[in-house]
């Protein structure tokens, strides 16, 4: 087995810095620590293995955020008499999350190959800005008209899709679900929301299979155990620190601002990495 870069605790703690920050803003997380290893010169060999570990720091960062709706929902199950629209969610979340899946495990061979391509970044930053373009103008067009909750297993499915994009680097999947929500009639309330309690069982699971993996063969991460713990602590800080700022800010902004700083970055990308 080659020998892999071993990370500094400095790169560890901006690593986690970039996930905990990116994860929930639409800017895409992996695709930022392609370009955040790219920066520090990092290798990117084996580093599929450590962001999952980053990313299941955030993902504690979010299940605790959201931890009265998740407890809500999981008492729910187990009541006698259910709420109908606590079920309904329990439902569509568990469908909404099946796409990515099933893609996920058919695309794992490229994840560590050219899904880590800085000039594949700049692309989907581009594409996944002009989604939330669009997405923002739907959004704006069905204010005036009646705008939903996620109320069907067709929208559910389609959410779902949208986050499936987000396997790509440089997409984002808060971007993607959020947008999806919006193109497919939910309020920006709903979406949002959704969007963040979808994320869950992929990032949880994502990040628990490397786990596994890394306790197993600890060669297969770039770093020591400190590293690592340190890395995962950066990341859950900032991943909350993130949440909080993004529920607040798109309550009165739109995309907008993300979208402007994804092309900026592009372009960047394209005349100092490409």
């Amino acid at each position: 087995m080659h020998t892999l870069y071993m990370l500094s605790v400095f790169d560890s703690i901006i690593l986690g810095l970039v996930q905990g920050m990116t994860e929930f803003l639409p800017v895409s997380s992996s695709g930022h620590l392609v370009l955040a290893r790219d920066v520090l010169h990092i290798s990117q060999s084996g580093s599929l293995a450590f962001d999952a570990i980053l990313q299941l720091a955030t993902a504690c960062a979010v299940v605790l955020y959201f931890r009265k709706d998740i407890y809500d929902l999981i008492l729910n199950l187990i009541q006698k008499n259910k709420d109908k629209e606590k079920t309904n969610l329990t439902i569509y979340l568990i469908v909404g999350t099946i796409p990515a899946i099933l893609l996920g495990l058919l695309l794992q061979d490229y994840m560590e190959t050219i899904f880590r391509s800085t000039s594949l970044v700049a692309l989907t930053l581009v594409i996944g800005a002009l989604i939330m373009l669009v997405a923002d103008k739907v959004l704006q067009k069905r204010i005036k008209n009646n705008s939903q909750g996620m109320n069907s297993i067709s929208k559910t499915i389609g959410v779902g899709l949208f986050q499936c994009l987000a396997l790509v680097p440089g997409m984002s999947r808060s971007g993607m679900t959020i947008s999806g929500g919006y193109i497919l009639g939910l309020t920006k309330e709903n979406a949002i929301r959704f969007s963040f309690l979808l994320s869950i069982p992929i990032i949880v699971g994502s990040g628990l299979v490397k786990l596994l993996d890394i306790i197993k063969d600890p060669s297969l991460v770039q770093g020591d155990m400190t590293t690592l713990i340190v890395g995962a602590l950066s990341a859950f800080i900032f991943g909350w620190i993130a949440i909080g700022f993004l529920l607040k800010f798109l309550k009165t902004n739109s995309f907008k601002a993300f979208v402007v700083y994804r092309i900026i970055l592009a372009i960047l990308l394209l005349i100092f990495f490409i």
